[in-house]
Order: C-alpha cells, then sequence, then structure tokens
C-alpha cells in the first residue's frame, strides 16, 4: 500500500503518518509539506524529524499548488490511497491573507483532483481513495445544532470556510465524472501536544507564560466542540480503509462515489470552562506557578469577525459506518497538551 499524505509535517498530517506505520504492515508513505512560516516552523522540523526514522518514508518539500510536482509525485510513486490534509488553515488569517488559501486550498486541492483522475490512466488500479480534510467552519451560523452533514452549508461566514466547501464541491463534480472514490471529513476544533500555535488553547497558553492578558472572545459566551488530535487520526485511518463503493445509475453513469463525515467530540465546550481547565492543568504541569493570577490575565471580548458562537458535531454517521465515536475528554485533551509543552518548552 502506498499513501500520500499531504501536510505530512503539520499537525494532523505527522501524527497520521505515525498511526498509519502502527496500523499498516509494511506501508510506504510519500508526504510532502511546503513548510511555511504561518507558524513557528521549528515545530514542523521537530514533528518531521520524527518522520524521518520510519522505514519507506519518502518526504518531499514543496507546495502542492505547484502541479508540475504533483503530478511527478503521482508518475514516479502511484499512490493508491491520497489524504490530502494541506491546507492553508485559521479563519482570521483569511481575512488578511486571502490569496494564501486560494493558492493551497483551491488551486492545490484541484491539482490533486487532477492527479487522482489521471492515475488510472498511468497505473494499474489508480487512486482508490482519495480522504480530504474539509471543516466544521463550512456550516457558518447555522443556527440548528448539532450540526449533520445533510444540513444546508450555502453561507459561509470567512473565506477559510468558503475554501472548504469549494473543496466538497470539488470533490463531487470529479467523482461524478471520473468515478474517483472521495471521503470529506469536516473536523471540529483539533488541539493536542505539538499542535498549531495559532489555535486558542496554544495561543493562550503562550500569553500567559509570558505574563500578557488572554482576550476571550464573545465575552466567554462561545461554545466549541473539542476534539483530541488522536480521535482525529482514529477517524482518519478508519475512513482511509473503507472507500465509497462504485455504482453505476439508471442513466449508464456513475454514481459519484462520494461521502461527508462530521468527526467531532460531539461535546461542546463554553470557552469559560475551556479556560477553566487548561489553567487547571498548566498549574498541575508545572508549566505556570502555583500562585499565577488569573483573573488579572482575562478580559472578555466581543465576538470576531468570522467566528461562529457554536460548534456542535452530529457523528451518527461516522459511527453507523465506521463503529467510531471521539470520546477523549477536554481535560485528558488538555493535559496531555500542557505535559508536552512542559517538556518541550522547558
Amino acid at each position: 500500500m502506498t499513501i500520500l499524505v499531504t501536510g505530512a509535517a503539520g499537525f494532523i498530517g505527522s501524527n497520521l503518518v505515525k498511526m498509519i506505520y502502527k496500523r499498516y504492515d509494511n506501508p510506504v508513505v510519500v508526504g510532502i509539506d511546503n513548510m511555511n512560516d504561518y507558524y513557528d516552523v521549528r515545530l514542523k522540523e521537530e514533528r518531521l524529524a520524527q518522520l524521518s526514522s520510519y522505514p519507506n518514508f519518502t518526504f518531499v518539500r514543496g507546495n502542492i499548488a505547484d502541479k508540475e510536482l504533483i503530478d511527478s509525485i503521482f508518475a514516479e510513486y502511484k499512490p493508491q490511497v491520497v489524504v490530502n490534509l494541506a491546507a492553508q488553515a485559521g479563519v482570521r488569517y483569511s481575512i488578511t491573507n486571502p490569496g494564501a488559501y486560494i493558492e493551497a486550498n483551491l488551486i492545490g486541492f484541484y491539482n490533486i483532483l487532477e492527479a487522482c483522475r489521471h492515475s488510472y490512466e498511468q497505473y494499474e488500479g489508480g487512486v482508490e481513495h482519495l480522504v480530504y480534510a474539509s471543516s466544521s467552519s463550512v456550516y457558518g451560523s447555522n443556527k440548528k445544532v448539532p450540526y449533520s452533514t445533510d444540513d444546508k452549508v450555502d453561507n459561509p461566514v470567512s473565506l477559510y470556510a468558503a475554501t472548504k466547501k469549494s473543496n466538497e464541491l470539488m470533490a463531487h463534480a470529479y467523482s461524478k465524472l471520473y468515478n474517483i472514490p472521495s471521503t470529506g471529513l469536516r473536523f471540529f476544533t483539533v488541539y493536542g501536544p505539538a499542535g498549531r500555535p495559532d489555535m486558542a488553547y496554544f495561543g493562550f497558553t503562550n500569553k500567559l507564560v509570558k505574563g500578557e492578558k488572554i482576550q476571550i472572545f464573545n465575552y466567554g459566551n462561545c461554545k466549541r466542540d473539542f476534539t483530541y488530535v488522536d480521535d482525529i487520526v482514529e477517524g482518519v485511518i478508519r475512513v482511509m480503509q473503507k472507500a465509497p463503493v462504485k455504482q453505476v445509475g439508471e442513466d449508464g453513469l456513475p454514481i459519484p462515489p462520494y461521502a461527508v463525515y462530521n468527526i467531532g467530540n460531539s461535546n461542546p465546550e463554553n470557552l469559560l470552562e475551556f479556560v477553566t481547565i487548561l489553567q487547571e492543568e498548566l498549574l498541575a504541569a508545572g508549566v505556570l506557578p502555583a500562585d499565577y493570577d488569573f483573573e488579572a490575565h482575562k478580559e472578555l471580548v466581543p465576538m470576531q469577525p468570522g467566528d461562529v458562537p457554536v460548534t456542535f458535531a452530529d457523528t451518527s454517521a461516522l459511527e453507523r459506518d465506521f463503529g467510531f465515536k471521539p470520546s477523549t475528554s477536554l481535560r485528558e485533551g488538555l493535559r496531555a497538551f500542557a505535559r508536552w509543552y512542559k517538556e518541550y518548552y522547558g
């Protein structure tokens, strides 16, 4: 089995590669990442260093928006499964740097789809399954909760969300036209050790360590479906192994072998409760001193543009089709993060 993982030095990508080597017998994994400086590149280098010890792991430093590079990777390595995690992430950054999202999330994903399409002409079997990261952001400010993949999601409130919805539409079109089995995964607020510093739990910790104030948006009246990275990766692994079935319709044309699932903890946490648990675990891990004055370092502020008041995943379809439901509690996950932070930063 040859598996291509884009965004392999990223938070989810690097954890996925590790899990592939635990679950598969002698896999060949090709990882690609452009190692950009959206956040501290040293974290990406650290993750990559851990992957370099695995047998049959090949790393390509490059951009999925580079069509020639993507085509050459498919021609040389002939992947049977493709997991596209490479993307420009972050809601707020999409307001100030929209071009990065068009390049990575639209052009880059188009290049992946085109390479999958032509794989059937280039090598036996071609791509058996394309799995790609979507996002809970596609739900926008939907009032109905929990969010179901059956819900209408045509009103994104950020460019990031719009590009992720576009990925689902593009994948559907390519599945219909070229019979490419594809599954989109809407991730809900992924967190954990060695995660992304732009995420709230990591950013809050950095600021508290420096003695700076943390801003809690919507005056703390936001709820987030925090999902531990190991649960996300377990979901991806299970989905990878079960591609949507190819079928032919009454018109003789392919019925798109296409699916979309939520992967979330299905247990939204209030931001103030989240901050309380985080500070307790930071104290327990020794990241912050026992006499730290949290109240002096907290500031309640209005909602930010592009944000939504609640995220809440309906994972019944994931449970039905794959027998899996994320279950790591927020305290367990933040404890693991706090201990990692202490070890990594000292």
